[in-house]
């Protein structure tokens, strides 16, 4: 089943809402957005349009809610902060940037307005926290829940190595093809956000774990689809959200609280930066355009090296 329902998402709008959300959409499409972005960005206006018809306390919103040309600054305002009360800021964060986009595209694209509202509307400001890493022994004991030969164990060990091999995002590894896999190479090709592709390296350990599920993949009943993770009943293949439930009941079985794919995303970027690695290189590696990431990302290696330059130099300890 697709992610992106427009007819779920502009459910219970306006008309006008509606219409304009269904054309943005279209022109989301023609420049080859990716699914997830659209959905992200046509919630997010949708959103404000509920959040002006339901939960505004201004009597004025309602024009603002029957009609997105009607938005004013105050309007996206008073959403935002109660995005930041009823989620978080990082959400709001989010809002905040998909609502520009469509504002955008009613100001230059459509020309529906002459202003757009979030000209001096300021992002909401979202605390600075340390992204958690995975030690190893964790990811060892995650892995000792998959010994053994049948399917499920030899998939989810394949599963798990890559994801720690590689630092890949949830949604890469979930789509992987059988022709991705290179074992000749010891590489796989990932199709990253943009579609953006991209060839990585993977080590002796991850090839041979998906070397053992290959074999195994080879005798399965679905083994002529084109995807690499089967699921093991029902001729189909494994989905995101299946990797995303396996990883949580394998880290359960762990003992382990918090297991998710991003973990390991967090965890590579964050040994690479300790071991004192290339942020370009790591950007190439990762899929990523901007340097905040690596930045945000390699902000624990960072307090760590901090951490031991102080316990080095031992200021204070001295008198």
């Amino acid at each position: 089943m697709p992610l992106l329902d427009l007819d779920k998402i502009t459910a219970g709008l306006s008309r006008t809402w509606a219409g304009f959300l269904r054309d943005w959409d279209r022109t989301l499409r023609s420049g080859n957005y990716p699914e997830t972005t659209r959905y992200n960005y046509l919630l997010a206006a949708a959103q404000l349009a509920r959040y002006l018809a339901e939960y505004s306390p201004d009597p004025d919103a309602d024009a603002a809610a029957d009609d997105p040309t009607e938005v004013d600054r105050a309007h996206v305002e008073a959403f935002q902060a109660w995005m930041i009360e009823t989620r978080s800021a990082g959400t709001a964060l989010n809002k905040h940037k998909a609502l520009q986009q469509f504002f955008k595209w009613l100001l230059l694209d459509e020309e529906e307005i002459d202003r757009s509202p979030m000209d001096r509307v300021k992002q909401p400001k979202t605390p600075q926290k340390l992204v958690p890493v995975l030690p190893d022994a964790e990811t060892t004991r995650v892995l000792a829940t998959c010994k053994g030969k049948a399917f499920l164990q030899l998939r989810d060990e394949a599963i798990i190595r890559l994801y720690s091999n590689t630092g890949a995002r949830l949604s890469e590894v979930a789509g992987l093809q059988l022709a991705d896999i290179d074992l000749g190479t010891d590489s796989v090709r990932f199709h990253g956000k943009g579609n953006k592709d991209r060839r990585t390296r993977f080590g002796p350990r991850t090839a041979r774990a998906l070397s053992r599920y290959l074999r195994a993949r080879a005798k399965h009943p679905a083994a002529d689809l084109p995807d690499l993770w089967l699921a093991e009943r029902g001729g189909r293949p494994l989905a995101a959200n299946g990797i995303k439930i396996m990883l949580k009941r394998r880290g359960t079985a762990a003992g382990l609280a918090g297991i998710h794919a991003h973990r390991w995303r967090h965890t590579f970027a964050h040994a690479w930066k300790r071991a004192g690695g290339d942020t370009g290189d790591l950007m190439l590696l990762l899929g990523w355009a901007s340097d905040d990431m690596p930045r945000h990302y390699g902000a624990s290696a960072a307090a760590e090296r901090a951490q031991e330059t102080q316990l080095r130099i031992g200021i204070g300890d001295h008198v």
